[in-house]
């Protein structure tokens, strides 16, 4: 085993990166504080191919020394819109289509491995604050929940965290539908 070189790796360009398929899927934080998480989000939605990122409430929008520290320019690469109130940015999912998930611990809430998500639909996941979680107006406005099970004795993950499990088992689910998503180095 070799470990692989940068130039090996084929990375698209922020050019390339906004002109190609995404997966279906927006991720919007509701009051998410920490620019460190938000930078990483944005890092993750890169990798991911995802369609956006929406920043609603407290959370820090780029440019950012903050966000770019952990974001390492991915917030060039990815779409992303502000809202002042997270419910504006559900309503305009829901009105677009999108069917909106929670990342939260909630009644009726289901696991990641257990969401099967519909190939011919949109997807937002909203993820919350670090310490509140997502609003429970915004919880109230969801179509579903997705719980990430816990064992230990913290009762929750950092968001940023929270953010690459669930995005990854959605991405997992999708890998057909982006070009060179089946673990190989070909774009």
């Amino acid at each position: 085993m070799r470990k692989l070189k940068i130039t090996e790796l084929h990375r698209l360009t922020p050019e390339q990166y906004r002109a190609s398929r995404k997966q279906p899927l927006i991720v919007v934080l509701d009051h998410v504080r920490s620019l460190n998480n938000v930078g990483s989000i944005f890092r993750t939605a890169d990798a991911f191919r995802l369609e956006a990122l929406y920043l609603c409430g407290v959370t820090s929008t780029p440019p950012h020394p903050e966000i770019r520290k952990t974001a390492l320019g991915a917030e060039d690469a990815v779409e992303w819109l502000y809202f002042a109130d997270t419910r504006d940015a559900v309503r305009r999912l829901k009105d677009d289509g999108y069917t909106v998930c929670v990342l939260e611990q909630a009644e009726g809430s289901i696991t990641p491995d257990c969401f099967m998500p519909e190939n011919d639909k949109k997807y937002a996941l909203v993820l919350g604050h670090e310490v509140k979680g997502v609003q429970q107006e915004v919880v109230d406005m969801a179509d579903c929940c997705i719980e990430i099970p816990q064992f230990g004795t913290k009762h929750s993950l950092n968001v940023a965290v929270a953010a690459g499990i669930a995005i990854w088992e959605f991405a997992g689910k999708h890998k057909n539908k982006i070009a060179g998503f089946s673990g190989s180095h070909d774009v």
